[in-house]
């Protein structure tokens, strides 16, 4: 799977972990350059408190377009420190 915004390969990963329809991509297979730190948060009932991350590409920034869980519940150990997007980010295999 690939995440891709504004023409550039933001993460690419065969082992993504689907979680209510989105591709949490691992850690490693983001590329961190194209990220910058947000200080946005928000609470899943059951996943627990997610970070977010804005994407910086070519001079664009997508705010927010990124988000992960450093420490999730119980449930979503499985998604732990992976990245997920949204916001016009495109998922292709």
């Amino acid at each position: 799977m690939k995440a891709i915004w504004n023409n550039e390969v933001i993460a690419e990963s065969n082992n993504t972990v689907v979680v209510e329809g989105n591709h949490y991509f691992p850690p490693d297979a983001v590329n961190k350059n194209f990220l910058q730190s947000s200080g946005t948060h928000t609470t899943c009932p059951w996943k627990g408190l997610a970070s977010y991350y804005s994407l910086q590409v070519d001079g664009k920034i997508n705010k927010d377009a990124a988000w992960f869980y450093p420490a999730p519940k119980e449930a979503a150990q499985q998604i732990k420190d992976h990245v997920a997007f949204w916001k016009g980010v495109t998922i292709t295999p």
